[in-house]
C-alpha cells in the first residue's frame, strides 16, 4: 500500500513541469496553476477525511474508491491537447489524492501494537516507490523521446491497481460516533490554534509556511531546469534525493537527541539556502557535482526541518491537540504556504525567461536569498524550550 502510493504520485509529479513545457509550452504561470492543484487538494482534504472517513465508511473502502476515480483521472489526463483540457483534469485528482495521504497512514497506524517503533520501516517503503518511479522514468527515457505523457499512465494504472488493492486491506472502521455533531473547528484542527499562544511554536508555525515558499520552487522546477541543461535521466538522478531522505530520516533520531530542535531546525533551514547557490552556480559541464550536491541535499533540507517539525509540533501538542495539530500545520504548509510558493516561482519563472531556456541563475538565486533571510530571522528570535516527557503524555 505504502510503495503505491509514493511510487502513484512520484511518477507524475515530479516531471510534470518538463512535460507542460515539452508538450504545451506552459508559461511559468501555467507550471503554477498546475502545481497548486496539490494546495488546493491540502485544503479541501481535511473536510473528506472528517466528514466521510472518520464518521461513516471504513478508511480503506475511501481510499479504495478515492484511488479508482483516481487512476481514471490520470488516464485521460495524460490525452489531453493543450493545458486549458488538462488542468481540470488534474485539478480533480489532487482533490481526490491529497486525501489518500492521510488514509494510508491511518490504515497503517490502525493495525500496528507500537507505531513508533513500527511506522518507520512501512514508511520507508514509500519514499521507495516514490524512487522506482524516478528510475523507470529515467530508464525509459521519456524526458529525452519528450514522451512524458507515459508517466500518467503508468500512474493511472498503478492507482487502478492501489485502488483494487484497497479492498483487501484490513478493515479499519470509522472511530469516531457518526451521531456526533459535525464541528468544523474539530474537522479543520483549529482546536490546534491555542499552540500558537506559545511563543517559540509561533515562531517555527510561521517559518514553516514561510520555508514552503522555497520549496516549491523545487517541486515545481527542479527537474524542467535539470532537463534544459541537458542531464540525461534528469528523473532517475533526483531520485537521489530520495536515497538520501532514507539516510537522515535513520541519522534523524540521533541528531534530535544530540543538538536539539533548534538546532536541528537550523541545520535544515540552511540546506535550503545552500541548496539553490549550488543550483545557481552549478553546470553539467565544468561543476556538475554542485548540480549533484544540491539534489543529495534533499534529505537534511527535508528531513532535519519538515520531519522534525512534525516530531517538534506532535511534542508541543500533547494528547489533547495531538491529530489537530498535524492537520493545521500540514493545511498551513502544503495548503497556504506551497500556493504561495508556486505563485511566485511561476511569476520568475516568466520573468526570466529567454529565447531559449531560462536565466537559472537568477532564478535560484531568489529563494536562496530567502531561505538565508528566514534562516536569520529564526536565529534572532526563537528560542530552544527543552521538552519534557509529559509534552508527550
Amino acid at each position: 500500500m505504502m510503495f503505491l502510493e509514493f511510487f502513484i504520485w512520484g511518477a507524475w509529479y515530479v516531471t510534470m513541469g518538463t512535460y507542460l513545457t515539452q508538450a504545451f509550452k506552459a508559461s511559468g504561470t501555467a507550471l503554477a496553476q498546475a502545481y497548486e492543484t496539490q494546495s488546493i487538494g491540502a485544503l479541501i482534504a481535511p473536510f473528506i477525511i472528517g466528514l466521510i472517513a472518520d464518521r461513516y465508511f471504513a478508511a480503506q473502502k475511501v481510499l479504495g474508491i478515492l484511488h479508482l476515480f483516481g487512476g481514471a483521472l490520470l488516464l485521460l489526463a495524460g490525452r489531453q491537447g493543450q493545458f486549458s483540457d488538462f488542468y481540470p483534469f488534474i485539478l480533480c485528482y489532487m482533490i481526490l489524492f491529497m486525501p489518500t495521504l492521510a488514509l494510508v497512514n491511518a490504515v497503517a497506524f490502525r493495525q500496528m501494537k507500537d507505531p513508533s517503533k513500527e511506522f518507520a520501516s512501512i514508511r520507508t517503503l514509500g519514499t521507495l516507490g516514490w524512487i522506482v518511479a524516478g528510475f523507470v522514468i529515467g530508464s525509459m527515457g521519456w524526458e529525452q523521446t519528450l514522451s512524458l505523457e507515459k508517466t500518467f499512465f503508468m500512474a493511472g494504472i498503478a492507482s487502478c491497481c492501489l485502488g483494487l488493492f484497497s479492498f483487501s486491506l484490513p478493515n479499519t472502521s470509522p472511530h469516531k460516533d457518526k451521531n456526533e455533531k459535525i464541528n468544523l473547528k474539530a474537522i479543520l484542527g483549529l482546536e490546534a490554534l491555542a499552540l500558537l499562544k506559545d511563543r517559540s511554536y509561533l515562531l517555527f508555525f510561521v517559518t514553516s509556511i514561510l520555508l514552503c515558499i522555497p520549496l516549491a520552487f523545487y517541486y515545481q522546477h527542479a527537474n524542467q531546469f535539470l532537463n534544459e541543461l541537458g542531464m540525461e535521466a534528469a528523473a532517475s538522478k533526483m531520485a537521489l534525493g530520495q536515497f538520501s531522505e532514507l539516510l537522515f530520516l535513520l541519522l534523524l533520531p540521533y541528531v534530535l537527541k544530540r543538538f536539539g530542535f533548534k538546532t536541528t531546525l537550523i541545520i535544515g533551514l540552511l540546506g535550503w539556502g545552500i541548496r539553490y547557490l549550488l543550483f545557481a552556480f552549478g553546470s553539467l559541464e565544468t561543476s556538475s557535482w554542485m548540480l549533484f550536491l544540491g539534489i543529495v541535499l534533499h534529505g537534511i533540507c527535508y528531513d532535519f526541518f519538515f520531519v522534525s517539525g512534525q516530531i517538534y509540533t506532535d511534542a508541543k501538542a500533547g494528547k489533547k491537540y495531538r491529530s489537530a495539530a498535524q492537520g493545521l500545520i500540514t493545511l498551513a504548509t502544503y495548503g497556504v504556504g506551497m500556493m504561495i510558493g508556486f505563485r511566485v516561482a511561476g511569476t520568475l519563472i516568466d520573468f526570466y525567461q529567454l529565447s531559449a531556456g531560462h536565466n537559472w541563475q537568477q532564478i535560484w538565486l531568489k529563494p536562496s536569498i530567502f531561505a538565508f533571510t528566514v534562516l536569520i530571522l529564526f536565529l534572532i528570535t526563537f528560542k530552544n524550550q527543552p521538552l519534557n516527557k509529559k509534552q508527550y503524555e
